[in-house]
């Protein structure tokens, strides 16, 4: 079942999976062999895709399952090309090949703030937390 979320949205590694046609524990796998792939980590290990860990992973689902690449041979070709030139720049984060962290807005008199993944990530779970109590509440 896939939730209709937004295009900026975490997605859990079920959905992540369910959208790319593969199993939960290939996505794990392909984290191992591709350090490209970095999906946030709640306590406990439970893992938030961005939009981005989705476009890269889209990319190596279709070296190795269309272009027939074996796992060296897609890391060395991903390596060889450079990821900002394999992916569509348009679908991809700015910062994203920077850092992990939120680009800065200004809060107050000049002062800026960056909001690091494990804020963004208690931010996320909480969106999720209110959304399935509001379908709870609209179901009563």
């Amino acid at each position: 079942m896939i939730i209709n979320k937004s295009k900026s949205a975490f997605k859990t590694i079920a959905e992540v999976a369910e959208e790319l046609g593969v199993a939960t524990h290939v996505l794990r796998f392909w984290e191992t062999k591709f350090s490209q792939i970095r999906p946030m980590k709640a306590t406990g290990g439970r893992r938030y895709y961005r939009p981005d860990d989705v476009e890269i992973l889209k990319l190596i689902k279709s070296l190795l399952y269309d272009n027939r690449y074996t796992i060296e041979g897609a890391q060395r070709y991903i390596k060889e090309k450079g990821l900002k030139n394999l992916l569509n720049d348009s679908e991809i984060q700015k910062d994203f090949f920077e850092d992990n962290t939120v680009a800065e807005e200004p809060q107050g008199e000049g002062v800026k703030a960056t909001l690091s993944n494990d804020v963004l990530l208690q931010i996320s779970e909480a969106v999720d937390t209110l959304r399935e109590l509001r379908k709870k509440l609209s179901n009563l």
